[in-house]
């Protein structure tokens, strides 16, 4: 009996421990932060109450704000657009379970409609910036109140940029997946056929883009272009798509999965579609390299810290990937386990503040309240907002729910202030892996397939 009596509790302490995560709220939660971060003329059912309207003379209206500024920028906005169309298309049972599948549609849809404003095929123009870099970080305030120059940044066959324009074909080529298998027919099919033609382009005016002035500079476009190739083909199963990733992916180990860098992804997505041992080994020897023992070095309570720009961002990229790897029959327990442990510690299975710390803004009781971000700093409409605002030691008056933040150094260090961009900036990029991650597990719970963890530092709040 006692021996029962033992099993049982030790089953009861398991089961509390699964629940204390609530990745439900937690996928809720990065949504909205999406729905913060829209530019444009906002739609009735607009829920986050401090944004309004914003930016409605630029030369191509809507899309996302990048993170804390209002630029528009094509190569991390259609990055982080491909990787939550990733996480939606392999994960959509995670979404039902949270009951966030229509959200995500809604969320989702507002970069791709914005991307197929952005690209002319009758006159081969793809708008690829929209702001200047340097004067909107000069400026401080609400995006309602922007009075700057909003200038507009192309690409043409004249003036290259096949880095983003293969990244934005490869986020409608998903898009259209995505929608396809919602039932929209028409708006899959739009989407596909901008996709086609934008990759064509592509293709044939290769060239990275130079004109972002040092923000978010591509270090090639073979990445973009094999990320392009094989979402089309994954979309048309068309065979010249296929050969075309193979011809333009790459085999050797990753450094990372980010805005700049798909390779990994490529990688997976070749095997899922040919079970290729070549793109199967490329994968391992990158998660191996992530998980420990590998190259990546990890903090005292078990993030694993790959860069400081962003370290919850690459942990949460390398999550996902994990999570969809083991989907493909790529060491699925392991994976499934150390993706789960990455996203817990984002969640509050860290020390910081005296443990149960979430890096996600809203998420639990203890979270960032000064992010980096000029709308959530702003008090209510009509009080003025500006330097004042970033230079204030209070608690944004806005709470910027969902975001994830930059986080901590690679001791566990972390500071909750404003000024400081580079571990408490956010940005579209830094939450897309990380809601697609939430989706894979909540995906693994519908199923009861939730696997155990051991957090190095576990909240027992």
């Amino acid at each position: 009996m006692s021996s029962f009596v033992l099993l049982l509790c030790l089953f009861v302490l398991l089961s509390l421990s699964e629940a204390a995560k609530n990745y439900g709220a937690a996928l809720q939660k990065s949504i909205l932060f999406y729905d913060a971060q829209r530019s444009g003329k906002l739609p009735a059912n607009n829920p986050v109450h401090w944004r309004g309207d914003s930016a409605l003379h630029d030369c191509v209206v809507g899309g996302w704000y990048d993170a804390g500024d209002h630029v528009k920028f094509g190569l991390p906005m259609s990055a982080s657009t491909t990787l939550l169309l990733w996480g939606l298309i392999q994960f959509k049972s995670g979404y039902v379970r949270a009951n966030q599948l229509n959200q995500m549609y809604d969320s989702i849809k507002w970069p791709l409609d914005y991307f197929l404003h952005a690209w002319n095929p009758s006159t081969h123009t793809l708008t690829v910036q929209v702001g200047d870099g340097n004067a909107d970080h000069a400026w401080w305030g609400r995006p309602e109140d922007m009075t700057m120059a909003r200038p507009c940044q192309t690409v043409t066959t004249s003036r290259k940029g096949s880095d983003i324009a293969a990244g934005t074909a490869a986020a409608l080529a998903a898009g259209s997946i995505a929608f396809k298998d919602k039932g929209d027919a028409a708006y899959s099919n739009q989407l596909l056929s901008a996709a086609e033609s934008l990759y064509a382009f592509a293709k044939a005016n290769r060239g990275v883009f130079t004109g972002s002035a040092g923000f978010y500079s591509s270090s090639g476009d073979k990445d973009e272009l094999c990320e392009a190739s094989i979402w089309l083909y994954k979309a048309t199963k068309h065979a010249n798509y296929l050969n075309d990733a193979k011809s333009f992916v790459e085999t050797t180990p990753a450094w990372g999965l980010g805005w700049d860098d798909k390779k990994v992804e490529c990688q997976l997505l070749l095997f899922q579609e040919t079970h290729d041992a070549h793109y199967r080994d490329a994968v391992v020897a990158f998660l191996h390299s992530w998980q420990p023992g590998g190259s990546v070095p990890y903090t005292p309570c078990g993030l694993a810290w790959r860069d400081k720009w962003g370290s919850a961002r690459y942990a949460g990229n390398s999550a996902l990937l994990a999570l969809v790897a083991a989907e493909a029959g790529i060491d699925a327990a392991k994976n499934r386990q150390w993706a789960t442990e990455q996203i817990n510690y984002l969640l509050g299975d860290n020390h910081h503040a005296g443990g149960c710390y979430s890096f996600e803004i809203g998420y639990g009781s203890k979270y960032p309240t000064q992010p980096h971000h000029r709308g959530a700093s702003c008090p209510n409409r009509p009080a003025p907002c500006g330097w004042d605002q970033f230079n204030s030691h209070s608690a944004n008056p806005q709470v910027l729910q969902g975001a994830l933040v930059g986080g901590p150094d690679e001791n566990d260090n972390y500071t909750d202030l404003r000024n400081d961009f580079v571990h408490n900036e956010v940005a579209t990029d830094y939450n897309s892996g990380f809601q697609g991650a939430l989706a894979g597990i909540l995906h693994l719970q519908a199923a009861n397939a939730l696997p155990a963890t051991h957090n190095k530092c576990p909240c027992n709040q």
